[in-house]
Parts: C-alpha cells; structure tokens; sequence
C-alpha cells in the first residue's frame, strides 16, 4: 500500500514523480505496454516477447544474437552496461521488438527486457520502506534518475539530511536508499536515501545515548561551526563542543581551533537523555592550569605577561597558556587620565604586572600595572603639607570647584567657597576660566582618597577679622549702591566684594509692603550700619536711620549757627558720619577697603613652596 502521507511530507507530487520516470522507461511501456510484455511467455514470438538469445558474432559495433528465429538479430553496443565483458556463447533475455515480415532483420533490445525483469522482481521482492541500491545515472528535473534494476526517482530534497549545492556530485556512485512509493498502477518509483540516513541515525543515537557515559573519550568529525562553538557528530548523534571548553586560554572563535570534517577526540562533560543533547569539552582532557595558581601566583607578587587583547575597560594579559589576568584601566597608572589602554599597552607587549587578587571559581586573576611603580602619592603628604603655596593651572572647573594641577598626574580642588572671603560666587568661572595659573594653599591632603583640597582666599588675612571690623562699624553712616531687592528687603554693595543688607523694616517709619516703592536697583543710598556679625559674615543696615541721623545733624548745624557755635557743632556732626565726613577723610561711601590679593595682607604663617 502507498504510504501517501510520507509522500505528501516530501512534497513531490504524483504527477511530477511519474512524469520524470516515464520518461526514463519510455511511452510504449509507461502507457501501459508493460503488463503485456510481464504476462508474455518465452517462445511467444510477438512483438512484445520476451526470448532468450545467445551472442554468435559480432557486427560492427554491435552483437549478432540467436532467438531461434529464422532470422538473428543485433544488439547495440548500448544495450550493455560493459561491452568489452561480452563474449561469443553469452546468453541473455532480450525483447522482441518488431520482426521483418519477410523474415528479415530481428529487432531486439536487452534493456528493455531487463527493465521489465527488473520491474517483475522488484514488484516479487521489495515493498514500501525496503532498503535498494543503485548506480545514479543522471539529474533530471527535480532529482536524480538511480538504476536499481529499474530507474527510479531520488527528489533534490531526498538525497541527503541537508541538501548538497549540486546534487550532480553523486552521478555515476553507488547509492543506498529506501523505497517511499512503489506505485504498481503507474509503474512509478520513489527512493530516499535521507530517510534510510535518518533511520540509520536513529538507531545509532539510541545505542549511543544508551552506552555513552560522563567522562568518556569518543572519537568525532567537526560536522558544523558557530560563533559559539562548533558541533561534533559522534555517529547518530551530533555533540556540541562549546568555545568555552575548548581551551583553557582565549579563543576568539571556534575556527582557530578545529576546521570542518576534521576527526577529534573529544571528552563526555554533560549527557541529556530526555533532549538527546551531549556537551563535549576539548580542554578537559588535559590538567587545568588553574588547578595550582595560587601557588604559582602569589597574591602581591610581581610577574611578566603578554598583552593579548586590548578592551575599552582594560587588557588582557597571558601569565602561562591557559591563564590570562585582567589589568583594569583603573590599575595602569598612578596618575596619568587614561582613555582607552591603547594609550599604554599594545597586543603583543610584554610587561610587568602585580597580581592583585585570584579568583579560583570564575577563572579570574586581577592584575595591576600601576603598581609596579612608586605610587607618588605617598610622597604627597611629605611634599605638600598643609600651609603650603603652590602654584599651578586650571585644568577644569565643576559647579563646586576647579581642579588645579599642581604637577603631572596630580591635581588640587579649590572649592568654589575657599575662592572668596567676601564674593558670593555660584561658580568658579566667576573668577577663573581653564588655563589660568594660580597661586593656591595646601588646606588638606587624604592620601587614603587621593585628594588634595586648596584654598585661594586662605592665602590673604580675612577681612572679617579687622579689615572689615575696622572700617564698618555701629553707628556709622555709608553709602552704597542697591544690587538686589527681594520681598524681605535690599542687598546693598558697599565694597566691591562686600554687600549689606537692608530688612525691609528698616526703609522708611512707615511700613513698607513692596520695597520697589522706596529704592530702585543701581540706585545709590545711605544707610546706617546697624550690626556687624562677625561670626555669620553679615552687616545689617538701615535707611531710615541714616535720615534720622541726617536729619538730627542738620538740626544741630542751625542751632550752632545761631548760638555762634557752628565749628564746634560740625565736628558733632561729623561724629554722626562716623568719621566720612568731607573733612579730610572723603565723602560718604568713599572711603573704600580693598579685599584679596591687593589690598589684603598676605598671610604670614604659610610655607613656600
């Protein structure tokens, strides 16, 4: 019976299977013809029959043949698969084509008395799934045409388990396959010789898989590679030998190691009997060189290795063949900014490295460069003790300071609250910009974080101490000129460096809702000082009291006037301007101080550097 759903799996039509194979055996018998000529008897002398003949000579390039006719006949020389094997005296079976009617020339053919033969004892012997040989005679459309006592079809898709690029390649072999469809009615056959390799395959993966055990050595050939591995068919059974497992050093990929149908012993690591999935090792068949590592690399101690691959985040280096440790970039220099490693390592270089830590269970060595080296900070502290003055160049400012690079590989952060005394800076390009060279002062050194603070304003005495005390004090009135105004009250600037601060209660007697209302910005006023906090760094003003105090000077200039006693009364009013009067010391708000470097005393208690 036709096995119709295996066939309709292959996907060869009826249609085309018996298209191809009629035309092999010819119209006349694929029409119909051939269960004529089975039924036909030797000694029938039908067109048809089927006789048997004996070779009695030779007749140019063919065989003169005996049927026991009154005349002979003559088979071609392409009647026989091997001409030069017929002697005088063989006997075959060979076909009566057509006789002469005047008892002429016979015409006979042997091929197509051995194909109908062939048909007869395949129809007797064989069925469905049985196993046939047979010699590839030549690709026809859709497969290729084998003789296996008759021709059959072998489809494209059925020569192997992956279909070869040229199927041609088998023309002229022996080949062994399985029947799929033997269709009695239409005299067609249907070979595979990927099911009868699927089958074989079956059987041998199962005996396999049944004998295989965890350690064994088997012998495989390298069937397929991958960027991942390479997969190794054991017979039956295809195992993959991972890139992991193939060295225990770096392999950058799997075709480095081992080429397509090349035979290798592999090791047994993992069977999965339920998926039918075995993972190979190579390396495990050799000692791993991590077994002893502690012993041969000390942690600390001081080794030399090959640069083999260079990565953003660092390098690998090979200490031995199968053990390679990992100099981060953070590890290669004490001070230089690295990039990228290529900046100090290429492939191929050998250094000297520190082993810095092992890891035994992940096959990890951490190494350092920089730490062959003397580290130059723990020369910092001795060089650059606080008090110190360096000086050096901006390299970059942040929101919160500049870092400044007082030799190489070593900077300084001034942060942006040790720029000013008095200055109220949101950045520190406010005062410097990349590329300045400036004087600073050691404040801290932490060895342990690799830091070292300065300060620029430490430099010079703070003004709060008795610059600013001395020229500002309780009493006095100034002059000054509005920079802010808020909903609490105005910022006055009454030094370049130095702001007050006018609370909104203090602008006029009565109460002020909106302080627009009374000053303007970049407006000029005199105001009173009120307080000075030295340890807040503030100075509180009033502009209603400086009109009191105006007002009462005033009053007091009139009555001095009129008792005679004006000169003694101005200098009571100049007491009142706290000293700024224009009598010799300048107007009001124009005896200024200076802050920082100019105008401030440097500080005395601090080492040169």
């Amino acid at each position: 019976m036709v096995d119709r759903n295996l066939i309709a799996e292959l996907g060869i039509e009826d249609a085309d299977a018996e298209a191809m194979v009629a035309a092999e055996l010819g119209e006349s018998i694929a029409n119909g013809e051939m269960d004529g000529l089975l039924s036909g008897q030797i000694g029938d002398f039908k067109p048809g029959s089927i006789l048997t003949g004996k070779v009695i000579g030779k007749v140019g390039d063919g065989f003169l043949v005996e049927v026991g006719l009154k005349s002979e006949g003559v088979l071609d020389r392409s009647e026989f698969e091997d001409p030069s094997a017929v002697e005088i005296g063989d006997t075959m079976e060979v076909m009566l084509e057509d006789m002469a009617p005047d008892g002429g020339t016979v015409i006979l053919s042997k091929r197509k008395a051995d194909r109908i033969r062939g048909w007869q004892r395949i129809i007797d012997n064989n069925q469905e799934g049985d196993e046939v040989t047979g010699r590839v005679m030549r690709k026809i459309k859709g497969g290729l045409l084998v003789d296996i006592g008759v021709p059959v079809f072998l489809p494209a898709s059925q020569v192997d388990i992956r279909r070869p690029g040229d199927i041609g390649a088998f023309i002229g072999q022996q080949i062994r396959a399985q029947i799929l469809k033997i269709d009695q009615v239409r005299r067609n056959i249907v070979i595979s010789r990927r099911k009868l390799i699927e089958d074989e395959r079956s059987d041998a993966r199962k005996k396999l898989l049944s004998t295989l055990k965890e350690g064994d050595l088997i012998t495989g050939m390298v069937k397929n590679i991958a960027d991942f591995g390479a997969f190794i068919d054991l017979g039956g059974v295809d195992g993959l030998l991972h890139i992991t497992d193939m060295s225990w050093g770096r392999v950058n990929h799997p075709s480095d190691l081992v080429k397509i149908d090349e035979q290798i012993e592999v090791k047994v690591l993992n069977i999965d009997h339920e998926k039918e999935k075995i993972a190979l090792g190579l390396k495990q068949k050799e000692a791993s060189p991590w077994d002893a590592i502690e012993g041969k690399y000390a942690v600390s101690s001081k080794v030399v290795g090959t640069v083999t691959n260079i990565m953003s985040y660092g390098a690998f280096v090979k200490l031995e063949e199968g053990v390679e440790g990992l100099v981060h970039i953070s590890e290669m220099s004490w001070t230089r900014r690295i990039n990228h490693p290529s900046e100090l390592v290429c492939v191929g270089d050998e250094i000297d490295v520190i082993v810095m830590d092992i890891n035994k269970d992940k096959l990890e060595i951490s190494l350092g460069m920089k730490q062959t080296e003397v580290n130059p900070w723990e020369l910092v502290a001795q060089k650059y003790p606080p008090g110190t003055v360096v000086e050096g160049k901006v390299r970059n400012l942040a929101s919160y300071g500049a870092f400044i690079e007082i030799e190489p590989g070593i900077d300084g952060l001034l942060h942006v609250s040790d720029l000013s005394w008095t200055k109220k800076l949101t950045h520190p390009n406010e005062m410097l910009k990349k590329a300045d060279t400036i004087k600073c002062i050691v404040l801290e050194v932490d060895q342990s974080k690799q830091r070292i603070s300065l300060g620029y304003k430490q430099m010079y005495e703070d003004p709060w101490k008795q610059q600013i005390p001395t020229h500002y004090q309780p009493g006095m009135i100034v002059k000054g000129k509005v920079t802010k105004i808020t909903n609490f009250g105005v910022f006055v600037e009454l030094e370049d460096d130095l702001e007050g601060l006018l609370h909104i209660s203090e602008l006029a007697d009565h109460k002020v809702e909106n302080p627009h209302e009374i000053v303007k910005e970049q407006q000029e006023v005199e105001v009173k000082i009120l307080r000075v906090d030295l340890e807040d760094r503030k100075i509180g003003l009033s502009l209603k009291r400086a009109q009191w105090t105006s007002d009462q000077s005033a009053n007091a200039e009139a009555a001095a006037a009129s008792s005679g006693k004006a000169a003694d009364e101005r200098q009571t009013g100049e007491s009142l301007l706290g000293g700024m009067g224009d009598t010799g010391h300048g107007a009001l708000g124009t005896d200024k101080i200076t802050f920082g470097p100019e105008g401030t005393k440097p500080r005395t208690d601090t080492n040169q550097d």
